[in-house]
């Protein structure tokens, strides 16, 4: 069909929506009373974040493609001062001289009073990740998010927000909703909590490991007997966890 054949098509059909649509208008301006009506408008939501970026230390001199770990804080490293993300996880362990991290690692500032789970928040993540994608050697199959207490909540809550995004997952000290599991039971995910932890209880990461094993998820669960709520020191120290991510990619799980 001729391009000018179809622009007079589409002008045509324009023309007969806008008189339909008028003539809608027109019978139901005068309606008295209550009657059902309907409201179509796109609209934009601007949003931004402040990170803690870590680049290999071979990233320049190699044209490879990087794995990449997203790492959400806890709610005492929240506010307008990125440094202090670096007070926990693999960024404290990075401010410490551990310069070998085989991974690009993204470590976002969630704001005061604000919470990982919130919808915003987790469309701000999701966000951030296409930037740091489109402008760095990402390796889209291996994306990794991990979290501790606000950010094991944060973990579980955006993979069963995007749960095709990520190719494994380990939440430390959170919890989630037990009825995302059938949709989330294809990522691998490794579990941590303190069995004495006070501020989070163990209940809520046993309720999601439960829930994954029935939907007949690949879920491993680590417990730390006397462990109170800081479980994460003793996650983000032990090198197996990244060897475990490293096994992991969307491309084996398809």
């Amino acid at each position: 069909m001729k391009p000018l054949v179809i622009l007079s098509m589409f002008i045509t059909m324009a023309a007969l929506c806008s008189m339909g649509c008028t003539s809608l208008a027109r019978q139901t301006e005068g309606k008295m009373g209550q009657h059902a009506e309907s409201f179509v408008k796109e609209i934009t939501t601007t949003v931004r974040s402040d990170y803690l970026l870590y680049l290999p230390q071979q990233y320049q001199t190699s044209k490879k493609q990087w794995p990449l770990i997203l790492f959400l804080h806890g709610a005492g490293e929240r506010g307008e001062d990125v440094s202090k993300v670096a007070d926990v996880g693999p960024p404290r362990l990075i401010r410490m001289g551990k310069n070998d991290f085989p991974f690009v690692i993204v470590s976002p500032q969630c704001p005061e009073n604000d919470w990982w789970t919130n919808d915003l928040q987790i469309d701000t993540l999701n966000a951030l990740l296409d930037d740091v994608v489109s402008r760095y050697r990402i390796d889209e199959d291996r994306i990794y998010v991990t979290g501790l207490s606000m950010g094991g909540f944060g973990t579980w809550r955006l993979a069963a927000a995007y749960p095709h995004r990520f190719a494994a997952i380990a939440p430390i000290c959170g919890g989630g909703n037990p009825e995302d599991a059938a949709s989330i039971a294809h990522l691998p995910a490794w579990v941590f909590h303190g069995a004495k932890d006070p501020v989070v209880p163990i209940a809520k990461a046993e309720e999601m490991v439960e829930a994954l094993k029935k939907a007949g998820g690949d879920v491993k669960f680590t417990i730390y007997p006397e462990a109170e709520h800081d479980s994460w020191t003793e996650t983000y120290d032990n090198p197996d966890l990244y060897k475990w991510f490293l096994s992991h990619s969307l491309s084996h799980e398809k």
